[in-house]
């Protein structure tokens, strides 16, 4: 005959869980919907109501098939006995690594760390043995849940965990704000004074009020403070969002940007690009009418990229400039540079440039280069080829660095095309770079097009070969052609291929 005589203890306990797993699946429910908590955060939240549920719904399922008679229910109330005593235990440890990453506490995380895990261990192996010895808890013939003598062995774990909680909390009380710190000394105590009066009491479960109360207050306060954390970086990164537009724009406005750059002169035409990889970049060009005779052409390239680059980039161009428009050649313009720079360097960046000076008069081209990329010439009627200058030591690398220059004589409807290695570099999804030659096919698709056109040309081309692919580096690019001067020969002391 079955038992269905149901006390009043009992009838509360049920009340008790039924309302347990309700604040619970709300809980969850809100935390799976929260929009402003980190997805790490949810998932701990999520994963820690979850086993709450499974504690309070497995000591429910315990209660409503206790007196049962039948040997399958005798298996069933030994499996969900050892799922809530087990849960129990996951719970406090859930905690207990909540505890741990607030507290944060230096060279003795892994110290505790392997308590907590020995702890968890210790409980599993200790419900794994009652399971064949009445060493916790026992079910006599007719069903009923016992405690045996061993019953507080099944809270050691628990005190084990909440006692290194308690101390890390002392320990560390400057990494908690006072309002969490509250909330945890309730998680910690409201179960451990349970813990004492369910050692005498058990008719009504005061344990899971208790860990019910603690936990949904526990977890209202540190979501409350990780939703205001969530408030104040959103409104630092909008910040830094707005600094970095004004950054990318003052940069940009610092690089000239308005084309036909010269519309007066018509002894040359130039056309210039830079897209950074971030908001602000480290590449920079620049071009410039030292005197009614001679253009200053720079590309570079910083070490740095984002704010810092960016920062070097702008010091680096008005010094190059400021040294150019006095008249230098490019060997000394890159020397002088270079010492300024290397003066004051705490950073230790360095920066490459290839710096050229054409003489419009005659398309003479001087030009030096401090660890720059080879850049790419054309001949009137040729095809763009890789032209291997001879190479001196980036600026900033090191003081007291003299730099060779060289020459090249541009025809009418010669071409020069310079680059960073944002170019050559750019990589696709395959992890494949662009590479030279492909760079000097995409020159060559229509080597008599307009330097702006050319620009377009290569940048399809790059563009065609990384597509979806994220940009690493900045992009940065300049051509020129010489349109007048005398008709004569080239002469260079570096080598075309």
């Amino acid at each position: 005959m079955i038992n269905c005589t149901v006390s009043i203890g009992n009838m509360i306990n049920i009340i008790i869980i039924a309302v347990g797993l309700g604040i619970c699946g709300m809980i969850v429910m809100q935390v799976s919907s929260g929009t402003r908590l980190r997805k790490e955060v949810s998932r701990y939240f999520q994963l820690f109501f979850g086993t709450v549920m499974l504690y309070i719904g497995t000591h429910l399922l315990r209660q409503l098939m206790e007196g049962f008679p039948g040997t399958g229910i005798h298996i069933a109330l030994q499996v969900v006995t050892f799922l809530e005593f087990v849960s129990s235990a996951i719970m406090a440890w859930l905690f207990s690594q909540l505890t741990l990453y607030i507290a944060d506490p230096d060279r003795h995380r892994k110290l505790y760390s392997q308590l907590f895990q020995a702890a968890i261990v210790f409980h599993i192996v200790l419900m794994l043995v009652t399971q064949f010895v009445p060493l916790c808890f026992y079910f006599d013939d007719g069903n009923i849940y016992h405690r045996a003598p061993g019953y507080l062995l099944s809270n050691l774990a628990h005190v084990i965990m909440l006692g290194l909680d308690a101390s890390l909390l002392v320990r560390r009380k400057d990494k908690f704000k006072r309002q969490t710190r509250i909330a945890f000394w309730n998680y910690i105590i409201a179960p451990f004074a349970a813990i004492i009066i369910q050692a005498f009491f058990h008719d009504v479960q005061i344990i899971i009020l208790a860990t019910i109360g603690a936990a949904v207050y526990m977890s209202g306060v540190i979501m409350q403070d990780l939703v205001q954390k969530y408030e104040q970086q959103q409104a630092e990164a909008t910040r830094i969002g707005a600094e970095l537009s004004l950054a990318t724009n003052i940069q940009t406005s610092m690089l000239p940007h308005i084309f036909p750059a010269f519309p007066m002169r018509r002894e040359f035409d130039i056309y210039a690009s830079m897209d950074p990889a971030k908001e602000v970049g480290g590449d920079f060009y620049d071009y410039f009418l030292i005197d009614d005779d001679h253009l200053g052409m720079v590309i570079a390239d910083v070490s740095g990229k984002g704010v810092p680059g960016a920062l070097f980039m702008m010091a680096s161009k008005i010094i190059l400039q400021s040294v150019a428009m006095m008249g230098n050649s490019p060997a000394e313009i890159l020397k002088r540079t270079n010492d300024a720079i290397c003066s004051n360097n705490e950073a230790e960046m360095f920066v490459t440039v290839w710096m050229g000076i054409l003489e419009l008069s005659t398309g003479r081209l001087t030009a030096a280069n401090a660890g720059h990329e080879f850049p790419a010439f054309r001949q009137p009627g040729g095809v763009f080829e890789l032209y291997k200058d001879k190479h001196g030591f980036v600026i900033g690398g090191m003081e007291d660095v003299k730099y060779r220059e060289y020459e090249i004589r541009m025809e009418p409807g010669s071409k020069l095309f310079v680059y960073t290695d944002g170019v050559v570099e750019a990589t696709s999804a395959g992890k494949e770079l662009f590479g030279t030659e492909r760079m000097i096919e995409a020159l060559n698709v229509d080597p008599d097009a307009s330097p702006q056109e050319i620009l377009r040309n290569v940048r399809a081309s790059v563009d065609g070969f990384v597509k979806d692919a994220e940009q690493f580096d900045d992009l940065t690019m300049l051509c020129v052609e010489y349109r007048g001067g005398a008709n004569v020969s080239s002469v260079s002391s570096g080598k075309r291929e």
